[in-house]
């Protein structure tokens, strides 16, 4: 790996970074950051991030991506409650694993949300990269989901997400929003371990 490469893209980034892009990644990685240790703020955080990421998508005529930011941003409000508001016999809302109809809903809802969005952006908007937006997107849909119900695997979905989204947003010329899934993928890696340890936990509870 051409580590150079990265630094000079890195700081090409920085310096054509806007401060709403500034601030959109921080609050995303807070948010990341958050939804690993189970903390509420991952919802606060990832209302401002997801709402200021809508209008970037716009500009970058990303549309599908647009879209997701403003499904994520009704969804951490679910989730807000849902986290808040666990059952009459717990503390919190505990992580737990998919049971396999789950496995299948998740699968369902991907490759639906994929083969609609795909269809939509290349038939019906100028987006220049349908099929690859619509893929980081639906991943995206199913790893929102899972997380607002606690499920270990929404980790998957998200890793999905930011390994294909680095290349996506580095293609696109937004190079530090492309670092910031560099550093999704890695925190997405930790709160995959965490909630894989939460969830054992709760099993033997």
């Amino acid at each position: 790996m051409d580590f150079q490469f990265l630094l000079d893209g890195l700081a090409e980034g920085l310096r054509n970074m806007t401060w709403l892009e500034g601030i959109a990644a921080f609050f995303g990685i807070a948010s990341v950051f958050y939804s690993m240790r189970e903390h509420i703020w991952v919802y606060p955080t990832g209302l401002i991030s997801t709402s200021i990421y809508v209008w970037i998508c716009f500009e970058y005529k990303l549309y599908a991506d647009m879209g997701i930011n403003a499904y994520y941003f009704g969804m951490s409000i679910y989730g807000w409650y849902v986290w808040t508001h666990p059952k009459e016999d717990q503390a919190k809302l505990p992580v737990t694993w998919l049971s396999g109809k789950g496995w299948g809903y998740s699968a369902l809802l991907f490759v639906a949300s994929y083969a609609v969005l795909s269809q939509v952006l290349a038939r019906f908007t100028d987006s220049d990269v349908p099929y690859w937006d619509s893929f980081t997107t639906a991943s995206a849909f199913v790893g929102m989901w899972l997380m607002a119900k606690k499920k270990v695997e929404n980790w998957y979905f998200w890793l999905l997400t930011d390994l294909v989204a680095i290349p996506l947003y580095f293609y696109k010329g937004l190079l530090l929003t492309s670092f910031q899934y560099l550093v999704f993928t890695i925190l997405a890696t930790l709160g995959l371990i965490a909630w894989i340890k939460s969830a054992k936990t709760h099993v033997q509870s």
